[in-house]
């Protein structure tokens, strides 16, 4: 059943599964590397139907780490490169596109979010973005997926996640605006509908539109299934998207909840600059915090939206056996997103058709977290 075709907008997939974006770290000058083009080529050859970009931000102010891809006309000869050679292997290429917000203060710029807030990663308060520039970030990101399609990308996947820009404006917890950009929720959701509907009209009906979405931010008083529910009926309803990956957690407040499994504390200290290397190892646990892995742990919540809508829809969240896809693909979502399992075996899907294996050998260690900075890889291949 995983390895049955499907339908996502105006693409045919070869089967069910995508490599979900995990960030590289593999970028040059903020474009693209030999290495990266190799690290989605050797997926792709592994018989996923599509691959993932990770984080591509629509300016360079945008970016939420400095080794990230920045949208621009310079990176397009690389973009193109890196799409040929996963066409080369009969998959499709996907590039996720972001706006980091308050994650941004990471890299050392003067960060924006919707209000003013503290950013654990900078030590310092955002600056609430003015409405003018609103319209110009929703404009960045209809430019920079202009720039993908024409670069020869099938699909590309609005980051609405995670903390990230748009996440925070969905937030009662982050969002205090009192402007038509916060307040009801009809209002936080305004930039991410504003964001969909300005790329289905730049890119047209030739590339597929995702958007991954949180369903949970993981914190109290952040956007919880009630709400997220109602979003993705609106962005439904608003038709400029093809389907929605589901996912929870926070870059900003609570990274953990998404993830799952060990918590790696001393390799994330050590890959951290030396001045906050002990302070990280005091508090990190703090930040850092653990919950248990189960496989398919996202599940639960996301049979809630697929009880709620129509649209197509792509389960996330430690998948790593070939019989949690067909029970997936049987409670109705169309495809599911791989990470960690594919950084682990790339080929594992070969194997999973094979027979030769059933279930992938990621023992959701975490330890590929820290390698983000050097290089995204398991450390145990």
């Amino acid at each position: 059943m995983w390895d049955s075709p499907v339908r996502l907008g105006p693409l045919e997939l070869r089967n069910r599964v995508i490599k979900a974006a995990t960030f590289e770290g593999r970028c040059e000058n903020n474009g693209v590397s030999d290495s990266l083009v190799e690290f989605h080529r050797e997926v792709a050859a592994g018989g996923v139907a599509m691959t993932t970009l990770a984080f591509c931000a629509v300016s360079r102010d945008a970016r939420g780490a400095p080794g990230e891809l920045v949208l621009s006309p310079g990176a397009v000869p690389g973009l193109a490169r890196l799409a040929e050679a996963v066409h080369a292997e009969g998959a499709l290429a996907s590039a996720q596109v972001g706006h980091a917000g308050a994650v941004a203060a990471g890299i050392g710029v003067k960060a924006a979010s919707p209000s003013p807030i503290f950013s654990p990663l900078a030590m310092q308060r955002t600056r609430g973005l003015p409405a003018t520039e609103i319209r110009s970030i929703i404009g960045d990101f209809a430019a920079g997926s202009r720039l993908l399609a024409e670069s020869g990308f099938d699909a590309v996947e609005l980051h609405f996640g995670h903390g990230y820009l748009p996440s925070e404006f969905l937030s009662p917890k982050l969002n205090k605006r009192t402007d038509s950009w916060g307040g009801s929720l009809e209002n936080r959701a305004r930039l991410c509908r504003e964001i969909a509907g300005a790329v289905r009209a730049t890119v047209g009906s030739d590339t597929a539109v995702l958007a991954k979405l949180n369903m949970d931010d993981g914190v109290r008083r952040g956007l919880w299934l009630e709400e997220s529910v109602q979003v993705a009926r609106m962005l439904q309803e608003d038709g400029h998207l093809d389907a929605l990956e589901l996912t929870c957690g926070s870059s900003l407040q609570n990274p953990m909840y998404l993830f799952r499994g060990e918590v790696p504390l001393d390799e994330m200290a050590i890959a951290m600059p030396k001045a906050v290397r002990p302070g990280f190892r005091l508090a990190g646990g703090l930040f850092l915090k653990e919950y248990p892995f189960s496989e398919a742990y996202m599940l639960p919540m996301a049979r809630q939206f697929r009880e709620a809508l129509d649209m197509p829809l792509i389960l996330l969240g430690g998948i790593n056996r070939a019989d949690t896809i067909d029970a997936a693909v049987g409670e109705g979502f169309e495809m599911v997103a791989i990470g960690r399992a594919l950084l682990r075996d790339p080929q594992l899907l070969q194997k999973f058709a094979s027979g030769e294996a059933s279930e992938g050998l990621c023992v959701h260690c975490n330890k590929c977290m820290p390698s983000i900075y050097t290089g995204t890889r398991c450390v145990l291949r």
